[in-house]
């Protein structure tokens, strides 16, 4: 097993379980509780504030699962029945005329005195608007009962949901035209050092462009979150510090980029100066180096700047400590057990996550693993998880995280 070390603690590596507990008490401690009102048109992707409770029975009445014929089964000794009405869905029905049969459709509500509907199939219509059924009946068949799906005072949606096509439309189904939800949590975004320039403009000497930025931004507008662009810092000592000085208003600063103790550090040196500064070294491949520290009272969360890193430590780490500020509880992504197509030859000191997809149902891996390989992510449909001291061979099983279940 690895070594798991202080937060901090020079050459110690801190398990990624350690570190995303610790994460998510922090997150705990400081939740965003302020709300917002908003029609359900505008809530798409945001955070329930409080449980969402029916006011209603629903179905509110007894309705036809099917097109046919409504009857009260006493009443049938199996000869053929007269349709003394037809009820549409939308319209209140009379109650049944004993001895008689509606004609009913999906969705319409069961009669008074009614305790059957037979699909229409399964129906002869004769001449002289009478009906035979042809087979079997049975008391409740084909009705979907009142309070089926809910009854008044159940609730529906818990606190801390996020919100989707589903759970608004249930919103909707419930009478709701709007609903309380957790303001959005404003993330400040930034990016360190002078190699870094941003897409665009011409490259000089020993510089690359700054991807990090649009990766992290638009994957936390998917979130729901509200981005705050704090650009690039240089690696210049009074710049930084002004600049964080200028993000009091935000709930997280996210960097990308170095933060440790090395001489072009000024980020580290601002937080150690007018703040706090946890070094973490997680047993994590890629993705290593994070930091986890205060700014004047302002987390601050800094991931490795190599593309493929930030991509996995925002994934496993980060994502789940902004849902957590938002009172969502279940923040774990859903992963599979698959049986692996490739072969892992070495056994690592660190948990790997590669980037790879399912093919012929087995996981396979990108060829090139590297953390500074961003290609790697956009071929693959999910992450594969290869633990710490373990060799593979085919057929193996590994955890497949599936891409989708990190970008939203």
């Amino acid at each position: 097993m690895n070594p798991v070390g202080k937060p901090g603690k020079t050459g110690a590596l801190m398990a990624v379980e350690v570190a995303l507990e610790q994460l998510l008490a922090m997150a705990a401690a400081t939740p965003v509780t302020q709300r917002e009102h908003l029609p359900l048109a505008e809530a798409q992707g945001r955070v329930l504030a409080e449980d969402l409770v029916s006011s209603l029975d629903l179905p509110p009445w007894p309705n036809s699962a099917m097109d046919g014929y409504a009857l009260r089964l006493a009443d049938w000794k199996g000869e053929p029945l007269v349709v003394s009405q037809r009820i549409f869905a939308g319209q209140a029905p009379q109650p049944l005329t004993a001895g008689t049969c509606a004609r009913i459709f999906t969705g319409a509500p069961v009669p008074a005195g009614a305790d059957c509907v037979e699909m229409q199939e399964n129906v002869q219509v004769e001449g002289d608007q009478r009906v035979r059924f042809n087979e079997p009946l049975a008391i409740g068949q084909n009705i979907r009962p009142q309070g089926q799906e809910t009854t008044v005072g159940e609730q529906v949606l818990a606190a801390g949901t996020r919100l989707g096509p589903i759970e608004l439309g249930l919103a909707a189904s419930l009478g709701c035209a709007s609903l309380d939800v957790i303001r959005k949590v404003r993330v400040a975004v930034l990016s360190t050092g002078d190699e870094l320039v941003e897409p665009g403009q011409p490259l000089g000497p020993g510089q690359i462009y700054n991807s990090n930025r649009v990766l992290l931004c638009g994957w936390l507008q998917r979130l729901g979150c509200e981005v705050v662009d704090a650009g690039i810092l240089p690696d210049d000592l009074p710049t930084t510090r002004a600049r964080l000085a200028q993000l009091s208003d935000v709930d997280l600063i996210l960097s990308t980029g170095g933060v440790s103790v090395g001489e072009a550090d000024f980020l580290g040196v601002v937080l150690r100066e007018e703040g706090e500064l946890t070094l973490w070294k997680l047993a994590i491949k890629p993705g290593k180096p994070l930091t986890v520290g205060h700014f004047r009272g302002v987390p601050v969360i800094g991931l490795p700047g190599n593309p493929a890193s930030t991509l996995v430590t925002f994934a496993l780490l980060a994502r789940p400590y902004l849902l957590r500020r938002q009172g969502v509880q279940s923040v774990a992504p859903l992963r599979f057990k698959v049986p692996a197509g490739f072969v892992w030859a070495k056994a690592g000191s660190r948990r790997e996550y590669l980037r790879g997809r399912m093919e012929n149902g087995r996981a396979i891996i990108y060829r090139n693993q590297s953390s500074g390989v961003l290609r790697s992510a956009a071929w693959a449909e999910g992450l594969v998880e290869v633990l710490e001291g373990r060799t593979l061979v085919e057929g193996d099983e590994v955890s497949f995280i599936p891409l989708s279940e990190l970008l939203d």
